[in-house]
Formats: structure tokens, C-alpha cells, sequence
């Protein structure tokens, strides 16, 4: 039986300011980094075999700070798909001792276009409440250039049914560190949720979420 845990990266400087931040690429904010160490103390328990992250440094950040606290002595390591010689380690010891840690934009954070950068009430008040809620939280409506929820996960699950799953068939523990929209994808898929629940649906910061996963089915644990 694998276990899969989802965690959503902590408070970023830009959430704090109450900013869009989409695919800009701003670190944890204080406050952020005590939500990826208590996240950490929830899943220190799990030996992890393999971590995904997206491209994104609070993402990567969050991911990094919660494996430090991980009871075994195993050392999360980044891995290219096709890496070179100058990325490898020529010990057996230390190999066996490593996490790998794959990083993919597929898993990044919805893409907010030209609300990149903006203070969200300012938007609300200058487009009015009903465009607001179409943009922020709509299911196929996108902000101007920017990506829906429904592009998200369009480019969010190939990814996770093709690299993460196999994972999972085998029997390993996997932590994935994302983002909200990238996150909500796949928990509408693991827990079948339809187009208007996933609309509601919110994946608090720095908090872990636990699978379960055996013969191709999910099931939800606490931590």
C-alpha cells in the first residue's frame, strides 16, 4: 500500500500582501516557513521514497523544510529526467540514503495572466464582484491571458496518472508540494468531486493531506 501526501506550499510574501501570484516566482513569507516545519512534524512518521515539486521556490521551499523533519536519515536530492554525469553521486551508500525530488511546471500553480502582480480587492473593485468571482473562481472561465481552473488540471493530471501514479502501483510513498489550483485537480480526482465541488473546494496552506492508496483504489486517512 503507497501513501500519497498532498501539501500545499505555506504562506508566500505575496500572500500576505493579498497579491496574485500565479507563476511569479516569490518565496515564503515567515509565517510560511513555521507552516511548512509544523507540516513536517505531521508527516515525519512516513518514509518517503520520492518527492515532486513544482517549479515554483515556495513550493520547493515548503517541500525541502517538511522532509527535514522526517524521523529517517534519508537526504531529499534534485533530479533531472535525464541527468547528467555531474549530478551523480558515485557512492551505493549515499544513493540508497536519497530522495529524489523531481520539479515540474506541470505542477505549478495556475497561470493569472495579467492579474500577475495585482492586489486582489483592487481588482474587485475596479471590475465589480461578479467578473472578480468569474475569474478567481470559476471552473472554465480564465483572466485575461491567463489560465481556468479547467487548463490547470488539463495540464496537472497527465502529469500526476503518468509520473506519480507508477510510484504508487508499486507500493512507494510519495509527497507532492504544490499549490492550490494545481492540487485541486487532483484531489477532484482522487475523490471523483465534480466540476461545481471543486469550484468550492479550498486546500488550506502547510497542511497535509494523506491518501492511501492499494489496487487502484484512494482512500483518505488523517494525520
Amino acid at each position: 500500500m503507497g501513501k500519497l501526501v498532498l501539501l500545499r506550499h505555506g504562506e508566500s510574501l505575496w500572500n500576505k500582501k493579498n497579491i496574485f501570484t500565479g507563476w511569479v516566482d516569490i518565496p515564503l513569507s515567515e509565517t510560511g516557513v513555521d507552516e511548512a516545519v509544523l507540516a513536517g512534524d505531521k508527516i515525519a512518521h512516513i518514509d518517503f521514497n520520492v518527492m515532486y515539486v513544482s517549479t515554483l521556490i515556495r513550493a520547493q521551499m515548503t517541500g525541502f523544510i517538511a522532509l527535514a523533519k522526517c524521523r529517517g536519515s534519508k537526504v531529499p536530492v534534485f533530479v533531472s529526467e535525464h541527468p547528467h554525469d555531474w549530478e551523480k553521486s558515485y557512492s551505493n551508500k549515499e544513493k540508497e540514503g536519497m530522495i529524489p525530488v523531481y520539479q515540474s511546471s506541470a505542477l505549478n500553480e495556475r497561470y493569472y495572466g495579467e492579474l500577475q502582480g495585482k492586489n486582489k480587492d483592487e481588482i474587485k473593485k475596479e471590475v465589480g464582484e461578479v467578473q472578480f468571482k468569474l475569474w478567481r473562481r470559476s471552473y472554465d472561465t480564465p483572466p485575461p491571458k491567463g489560465e481556468s481552473l479547467k487548463m490547470t488540471i488539463e495540464r496537472t493530471m497527465p502529469y500526476f496518472k503518468e509520473k506519480i501514479i507508477p510510484h504508487l502501483d508499486r507500493g512507494e510513498n510519495v509527497l507532492i508540494a504544490a499549490h492550490g489550483n494545481s492540487l485541486r485537480g487532483i484531489v477532484m480526482y482522487l475523490d471523483n468531486l465534480s466540476h461545481d465541488e471543486v469550484v468550492h473546494l479550498e486546500i488550506p496552506t502547510g497542511q497535509p493531506i494523506l491518501y492511501h492508496y492499494d489496487s487502484g483504489k484512494w482512500g483518505k486517512k488523517s494525520l
